[in-house]
């Protein structure tokens, strides 16, 4: 198939791209690596009337580090994010997550920006950017405002953004060593979407959960925190069996997994669960190696 006919524009500046936001807004669609969007548009499922090519744009496409906070770039590649020495270093959750994100070549032009925006129930990174309550900065010509990661993501395909923003950059926390990150999911086959994902950030003291994070893709409508389960798991040894079912219970109860024929609800909390303890299980083999 091929996409309804669209203007093309190529700003070279941020300016330019956020006056061409302005005028044309929810009619306009952003191109960074286009992985999503090309598709949609040769569905025909987005019809935008003109394309804005952010990818001359300078300074949307670095990783730093500053306030003991890692600043990536909206337009940063999942390859250049996945290969970051300072990423790698700071143990960032994102290393753990982009091996499951697609496939080489689809990273090799995936933005983190362009993930986030999208909203797929299924993707991977903004579990990621709601277990670390990550900050998304979205700019127009407005000015820029910061939005929380819990209150980004509203839905299937729905965020905080307005029409005429764009991400520009996400903040994720650096965290000290006593945390113990890991990311897992359930695919059909590598590099498939993910029929459920789990995030999970847990600090760990004397082999003592003091700080729990949780955050499933693929499983509910949008991604967020599951603040019962974490309140389960928080003072309980690691190793705590009794309390990690106890935990897996509530998450039972809790969880509102995604109404659709193929994959049955009870499936999905099957696979909530047992990802749950995978991930557990892996935290406590290397608190007590």
């Amino acid at each position: 198939m091929k996409p309804a006919r669209f203007a093309y524009a190529r700003p070279e500046t941020l300016g330019e791209a956020l006056a061409l936001l302005t005028k044309y807004g929810s009619d306009a669609s952003i191109l960074a690596g286009g992985q999503s969007l090309m598709p949609m548009l040769n569905l025909r499922v987005a019809q935008p009337a003109i394309l804005i090519d952010i990818n001359d744009v300078p300074d949307l496409d670095t990783i730093a580090e500053c306030n003991n906070r890692i600043i990536v770039g909206g337009r940063v590649r999942h390859n250049d994010a996945l290969h970051s020495p300072l990423l790698a270093a700071s143990n960032s959750l994102l290393v753990h997550a982009l091996p499951h994100v697609a496939h080489a070549a689809i990273r090799n032009r995936g933005t983190l920006g362009g993930s986030l925006a999208l909203a797929d129930p299924a993707a991977e990174l903004p579990a990621c950017a709601v277990c670390l309550d990550a900050e998304i900065a979205a700019v127009s010509q407005r000015g820029e405002r910061v939005i929380s990661a819990a209150d980004f993501f509203q839905g299937v395909y729905a965020t905080a953004l307005e029409p005429d923003e764009m991400i520009t950059r996400v903040a994720f926390p650096v965290l000290d060593a006593s945390w113990h990150v890991g990311f897992d999911e359930v695919a059909r086959r590598s590099g498939d979407f993910a029929i459920a994902a789990l995030a999970l950030a847990a600090k760990v003291i004397d082999r003592r959960i003091v700080d729990c994070r949780i955050a499933f893709a693929g499983v509910e409508s949008h991604v967020r925190r599951l603040s019962e389960v974490e309140r389960a798991l928080a003072g309980a040894l690691i190793s705590d069996l009794p309390v990690r079912t106890a935990a897996s219970e509530i998450l039972t109860n809790v969880i509102e997994p995604l109404e659709e024929g193929q994959y049955p609800p009870a499936y999905r909390r099957h696979l909530a669960r047992a990802l749950l303890d995978r991930l557990l299980t892996r935290i406590c083999q290397r608190v007590y190696a």
